[in-house]
């Protein structure tokens, strides 16, 4: 179902997409122009990320949509794999920009044209720093990983041309002060140290987003509230043992709640439903959005964790799932 901050974050996509489609196109024109391997690396950078902006465009349609037959627990993880392959698309173009350098370094360098690579890296600055702050401000009205994550590359991406355009710069200076030995090894240069300030972000993102598809439980400072607002909730219960699980693929967290109920306490379907709003409303308050499922039962096996393997000899119990 569409709404406001659906499109908002449709915009914000599609504005990502746009400019790294532009940037790209015009630093892989400008590379084969100057024979620079740091506008040749920008160029890669922003066409890979433009393609996978098509592919998060409509995942960002999907993942608001609701569970179907095909996909029964959702599109969540859709937005962990899209992150995940911008992080790993990344590194490989890092890893084969730095080979490439290593390899210009020991043959002897790489001339290039400073004139129209400074052109270039004054535009792809300015063009970089203007789209990082036009999501950053879409980014306060709209919760969104796929959106943080564009930023991110934003940030780095300015950085990067920053880092270009210091560099260019410094071609002229060094030959007008007769330093033409370091002229060549300029760019080859520029490359390794910008791979290595910055090869922090896309392994980064990766590992967040491969950790979301390995159903890890969210960073304390997400499960911990959490846990401790549905235990103080479900206090006036008497219960044996609260086993909570969470995971978050992406946006949603995903909330599954098992009650222990001392043996012989009533409890009709009306009330577990009444309690089951309680504790929604309750996780919906410190996060959203958010998919609660509680569960009631006298009969511990049927709550405590499990390989799945036999139901009745039951498994053996992890800390932080038990309350």
């Amino acid at each position: 179902m569409a709404t406001g901050r659906s499109v908002t974050e449709s915009g914000a996509l599609r504005l990502s997409t746009a400019v790294a489609a532009f940037i790209g196109v015009l630093a892989l024109t400008i590379s084969a122009l100057s024979g620079s391997q740091a506008i040749l690396l920008d160029g890669l950078f922003n066409a890979i990320y433009a393609v996978v902006g098509l592919f998060t465009l409509r995942v960002g349609r999907l993942v608001v949509s609701p569970d179907d037959d095909t996909y029964p627990f959702g599109y969540g993880y859709f937005e962990s794999m899209v992150n995940a392959c911008k992080g790993l698309l990344m590194l490989g173009v890092a890893a084969l920009a730095l080979f490439n350098s290593v390899t210009a370094l020991l043959t002897g360098g790489n001339a290039i044209a400073a004139g129209i690579s400074i052109v270039y890296a004054c535009l792809a600055t300015a063009s970089c720093v203007a789209t990082a702050f036009a999501l950053k401000r879409i980014s306060r009205h709209v919760s969104s990983p796929l959106l943080e994550a564009d930023i991110e590359n934003w940030r780095v991406n300015a950085l990067i041309s920053a880092a270009v355009l210091l560099a260019f710069c410094l071609i002229p200076v060094a030959q007008a002060l007769g330093w033409h030995a370091i002229v060549p090894y300029v760019d080859s240069w520029l490359v390794i140290a910008v791979v290595l300030l910055c090869l922090g972000v896309p392994i980064r993102v990766a590992r967040r987003a491969i950790l979301e598809l390995l159903n890890r439980s969210p960073l304390p400072a997400v499960a911990e509230p959490v846990r401790a607002a549905i235990t103080s909730a479900l206090a006036p219960l008497p219960t044996e043992a609260i086993y909570i699980r969470m995971v978050r693929p992406g946006r949603l967290l995903y909330v599954t709640v098992h009650v222990v109920l001392e043996q012989g306490h009533p409890l009709s379907i009306a009330e577990a439903d009444w309690w089951r709003a309680t504790l929604d409303a309750c996780v919906r308050r410190i996060s959203t959005p958010v998919l609660v499922e509680t569960l009631f039962t006298g009969d511990r096996r049927w709550a405590a964790p499990s390989a799945g393997l036999d139901p009745v000899g039951g498994g053996a119990e992890t800390d932080g799932e038990k309350i």
